[in-house]
Parts: structure tokens; sequence; C-alpha cells
């Protein structure tokens, strides 16, 4: 039971999109074509929903008929053909396309082996000059073929790892996919991060290789990061060979090639042909409360799962430009790179995502001529509050659709987005995970948007809410769970030799049933609503209510910039709710502002989840990729001592969480 918002069951929706936008979208043409190959059910003539329903129900009833549909639907090429699509449906553990070999490389490439695309722009790098450079796709495999040839020249073999300390730019592009030409394992962070979140990370995988800059530019600044590279190299004594990317404009250091000299030989790509489950990239959990996840994926799992995400959902192909804000830091970084698969070009943006003002990413999505553009909801709160005119000031007539994740969009910012870009705009909130480095919902071009829902589980997907006891819910909140496997679901992690981490990380709850650990409502319209992370659950009097909720309620007053709301359960049997709040500058926490935000909450959520204090915080954490961290600082409130509850490593600002840690120790005396 619980007192979140539920959504209406008969609302009007926000947008809807036309026929012929219906009619012309991939996921149409998608379902006519496996309706005559596969029996697959035929779309309804004038019912997205009915339609984009039924095709969905078959993709998860006919698992292995749907994966081989998608692979022949993009002409997926296995140098060896595969024997079964799925061998073994156990979670974990589940077996793909069994006997295949390809590479995820040559499929990111191959839109330039046609002579007419050669010269188009494969990616377009933007820095905070908003100048874009373009690399074509011949540049593009040149520069792969060349690294990828250097590469084995150096010894690097398959399965050996290759990292990056590389922010968002081309040459981040060209080492992954030289990386996979070879059949190696990519592993990346960005360069704000600091020498110890790099080899907490690094260290556990030991690369063979590293690229690094000299350091990068970011809010007007140049940011120096050699004396970190020089750590990094003392403490990575795996390494073999190091490759400067010059940023900055420095010489390469002491021992180390100079990136120039390893692209600069032309050469045709070689494509190592690996088995389906090869391993692809390493990407790590945000490692707030110990070491982070080393979450390894393969080859064949991403490359099937984002030609899905990317062709089917977002709609992307050929004509297409593709700009989402991120760093090498985080998994939409990965999947940004997806758009190679379709054809797509990819926008490259290395610099703050609010300078020199805070409309910068609608300027680039103007000077880039972006189609899709995606970034946080954070963003599109923070011009909502910034008073950016978007559709006004900027020419975002190619933008067809703005996508938003990392955290749930709230109603506003859907409301912001339709008034302030445009009417007849598709806003596309997603939500999914690194651990599968791609969407549990989100994106489909067919379907209407409603406002704070999310259009439709993905194909393929299992998607359900569970009550505890493992019965599937409809228009109530439950544990997000996949019940079916997904090719890009990790092969392992590294280093968990018999599975257990693994396995506690996502089996533990519902045995052989992935539960991602966020709470959801799947309504009877077939839209989901995500109301934050289950394990920071606000649990008053046995009501559950998702933080989330709370998130979006307070910060629509323009005094609170954000918010932070800890349920602690206490040692007598009670509970503490406090609501931290980061003032606007020039707002004061006085007895009005706090009585409008119980009120806020009270009749906009539930009286049960009135905070029992309002506290004036001077900033909210994050991890590295921007994320609010709740469960360190609940179990800071507990009294657990900072070196125990949080990993500094993992935190944008150290400093903010010794003020929860005072707050824990003026409450303990």
């Amino acid at each position: 039971m619980t007192t979140a918002p539920q959504p209406a069951t008969h609302p009007e929706p926000l947008w809807q999109p036309g026929a012929d936008r219906i009619a012309g979208a991939q996921v149409t043409r998608f379902q006519e074509w496996a309706a005559a190959q596969y029996d697959a059910p035929a779309a309804t003539q004038g019912d997205p929903i009915t339609s984009y329903a039924a095709l969905h129900r078959w993709s998860v009833e006919e698992l292995s008929t749907f994966w081989r549909a998608t692979a022949e639907w993009f002409d997926v090429r296995f140098s060896t053909p595969y024997d079964t699509v799925l061998a073994d449906a156990t979670m974990p553990g589940a077996r793909w396309f069994t006997g295949s070999t390809l590479n995820y490389a040559e499929h990111a490439l191959r839109a330039g082996e046609d002579p007419a695309r050669a010269h188009e722009p494969a990616l377009l790098h933007v820095d905070e000059s908003h100048d874009p450079t373009p690399v074509t796709w011949a540049e593009l495999r040149a520069q792969v073929g060349s690294l990828a040839a250097e590469l084995r020249r150096l010894g690097v073999r398959p399965g050996d790892r290759v990292s990056g300390y590389v922010p968002n730019i081309p040459q981040a592009v060209v080492a992954l996919l030289a990386s996979a030409a070879v059949g190696a394992v990519w592993t990346s962070c960005a360069p704000d991060f600091g020498a110890r979140s790099v080899l907490d990370r690094f260290q556990q995988v030991e690369p063979v290789v590293l690229f690094t800059v000299d350091g990068y530019r970011y809010g007007g600044k140049e940011h120096d990061r050699r004396a970190t590279v020089t750590e990094l190299r003392a403490e990575l004594p795996s390494l073999t060979a190091v490759v400067h990317i010059p940023l900055l404009g420095t010489e390469a250091p002491e021992g180390a090639l100079h990136w120039d000299d390893v692209v600069s030989h032309t050469e045709e790509p070689v494509f190592e042909q690996v088995p389906f489950d090869h391993p692809l990239w390493v990407l790590y959990s945000s490692g707030t409360t110990g070491l982070p996840k080393a979450i390894v994926q393969s080859q064949g799992g991403i490359l099937l799962e984002h030609l899905k995400q990317a062709g089917l959902h977002c709609d992307l192909g050929p004509g297409d430009r593709f700009f989402w804000y991120t760093s090498t830091g985080w998994m939409m970084w990965n999947f940004l790179v997806a758009g190679l698969l379709v054809g797509s070009t990819i926008v490259l943006y290395d610099g703050s995502p609010g300078f020199p003002e805070t409309g910068a990413q609608w300027r680039i999505a103007e000077r880039t001529g972006a189609t899709l553009f995606g970034t946080s909801a954070a963003y599109v709160m923070a011009c909502a509050k910034a008073g950016v005119h978007p559709g006004r000031d900027y020419d975002l007539s190619r933008v067809t659709c703005v996508a938003t994740t990392g955290s749930p969009l709230p109603p506003d910012g859907f409301r912001w987005l339709h008034d302030e870009v445009a009417e007849d705009l598709w806003i596309a909130s997603v939500s999914g995970g690194t651990d599968v480095c791609s969407c549990f919902a989100g994106a489909v071009p067919t379907l209407p948007v409603y406002i704070g829902e999310l259009q439709a589980p993905c194909l393929g997907t299992d998607l359900q809410a569970w009550d505890p006891q493992g019965k599937p819910l409809t228009d109530e909140v439950g544990e997000l769970v996949v019940t079916n496997p997904l090719p890009s679901m990790p092969i392992h992690f590294w280093n968990d030799p018999d599975g257990s981490r693994y396995r506690g990380s996502y089996f533990e709850m519902y045995p052989g049933i992935w539960r991602h650990g966020d709470w959801i409502t799947l309504t009877a319209r077939g839209t989901v609503v995500i109301h934050g992370r289950s394990d920071s659950t606000l649990n008053r009097q046995g009501v559950r209510m998702g933080s989330a909720d709370i998130y979006e309620a307070v910060e629509r007053l323009p005094e609170i910039r954000e918010s932070l709301v800890i349920g602690l359960e206490l040692p007598d049997g009670g509970y503490w709710m406090p609501l931290f709040v980061h003032l606007a500058e020039g707002a004061t926490l006085d007895d009005d502002l706090r009585g409008r935000i119980k009120q806020t909450i009270r009749t906009q959520l539930s009286p049960r989840h009135v905070p029992d204090d309002i506290i004036e915080a001077p900033g909210v954490p994050h991890t590295l990729t921007g994320k609010r961290i709740e469960v360190p600082v609940k179990r800071l409130l507990q009294g657990t001592p900072l070196e125990k509850a949080v990993n500094p490593g993992s935190v944008d600002n150290l400093e903010l969480l010794r003020f929860y840690e005072r707050i824990a120790a003026d409450r303990a005396q």
C-alpha cells in the first residue's frame, strides 16, 4: 500500500504523434516486417497503443524469436552463424546466440563503407566555443584502423583491458572502437575524477594501455591533470603503454606515445571476430559505500540491445544527429556511441552543461542540427527555474525529440518542455541503468506522452512491478523487476569468480528475477511511473513513498534549489524523517517557507510524509555522475563514521558530507 500519487486513469495526453510520424517510425516498419516474417502481431490501423502493446507482449513471450528478428532487421553480421538464439534463459547466466562470432566496431563503422557517405560527418565535436568540428566516416575508419594496428603492435590481445582517462572528445570514440576492433576490453573515466576514484576502478581490471589527456576545459577554465596522470601511471603496474592526448597543448611525458603518431597510418581497420559473449567494456557502479562494481558487458549483447534501443525506440538512423549531454564516466556516453550503429551522426560535447549561460545545451543542439537531444531532468528543471526560453531564443526546428534521464522528469518538466521548446515535441523520459547500459522503459515514437509518465516498457523487456511476495501489481507502487534476460545484462562482474557479488546485487530478493532497486508503477494504460530508489524508501507507519515524489513537489517552490529527504529507523522503534534544503540565492528558510514546504507535501503527496525537520544545507551531495546520494547520508545520520559510510572517491564534494556528519554528531549528544 502506498499514498504516492497515482496517474489518472484516463488523462489527456500532452502530445500525440501524427499519422505520418507513426507510419514512418522504424518500430512501425519493424512490426509490419516481423508480422510477415515471424508471425508477430500485425499493427492495428489507427490504434498505435494497441499495436505497441501487442508487439511488446510478443517480444517478451516469444523472446528468442524477437531477438532473432531484431538481429535480422538490423542486418547483424555474424561471421560465424549462431546455433541457438537463447540456449539458457536462466538469470543470471543466460547464453545468447551461441556459437556465433562478430565484432561491435565493425558495425559501428559500417556506414563509412558506403562511398556516398564516406565524407559525411560521423562525429561532431563541440567544446565551450560551441563551434562544431566534424570527423567524417572516412576519417573515423582510418583513425580506428591505424590505432587498432598500433594496439596490436603494442601486444594488445583479445581480452586485454584498455583504459581511457579522457573527456567526451573524438579521440575517446576512436580509442573505444579500436579496442573493440582488436577484441580488447574498453574502460573509461572522465578527467574530473580524482586519482583515487580512477584507481578504485582501473586497479580492479589491470589495464595494459592508458589513453590520457593532459587536462580539460570546463566552465571557461583550464584544468591541468598531468600530476594525476603521473599518479595513475605509478599506481597501475599492469600498464605497458601510455598514449598522450595533448588537449591543452603540452608535450608527451617521458615514455608516453603521442596521439598523432598512433593514428597517422592509413590502414583499413581489421576486426577481430570474437564470440557473441566476448567482453566489450567494463562500466562501474557509483561505488558510494565501497569499491565500485566492475560491470562487464558483451560485444554481441550490447550490439543487439543498442541497435534495438537506438533504432526502434529512439527512431534514429542515417540523417539523424544524436546529442546527449554526458561524460565518459557515465553509461550514457557508451549509449551515445550507439548512434553510430544505426548510421547517425553523434554530437560529442566536452564542457560545462551551463557555460557561458544556462541555455548552453540548447545552443549546442541548434549549432549541430541535433534531431534527438538528450539531457538530464535536473538540467531541464534548472532551465525552467532560470527562465530560459529555448523555443524563442534558439532555432530548434530540427529537434524532434528531447529525452531525459538520470532522475525522473517531474510533471512540471514535461509542461515546460511542451510550452517552452515546441508543442509538437516528443518528450521521452527514460529509465534504465549502468547495469544493463540501456533502458527498461521510455521512448516509443508511436505512442502518446502523458505528463509525468514514461511511455512504455521497452521491447524484449518483461518489466513488472512486484510486491514483497512477488505478486505483480498494476496501478500500485512496487519493486521494478525484469522477469526475462536481456542480452546486455552483465556477463559477470570483474573479480567475482563465483558470481556471488553479481547474484547479490540483483537476484537475492526474488531468486532468478532481476530486481533493479527502483519503485515503479505500471499503469493500466501501459505507461510507467518511476518513484525513486527502493533502497532509500520513505516508510512512515507502513506507508511507503519514493523520495523522487518528495523532490518533485518541494522543488517546484522557487526558493528551493535542491533537496534531500532521508527516512531513518531509530533504535527505539521510532522514525525520523528530515528534509534538507539547498536554498536558491537570496532565499531564507523562515517559518513561512517551512510552512509552505509542509503544506505542499501534505496536500500534494501525503500528510504522513510531512518531514519531522526541515534543515537548511549548504548543498546536496552527488555521485560523480550527478545522482543524489541518499544511502550514505542515511548511514551518516545513523552514526556510521564518514570513512565507513561512503567511498570518498565516489562523491562530487566530500566536504558537503561533513555537514551531514555534524548533524549526526549534534543529534547524538
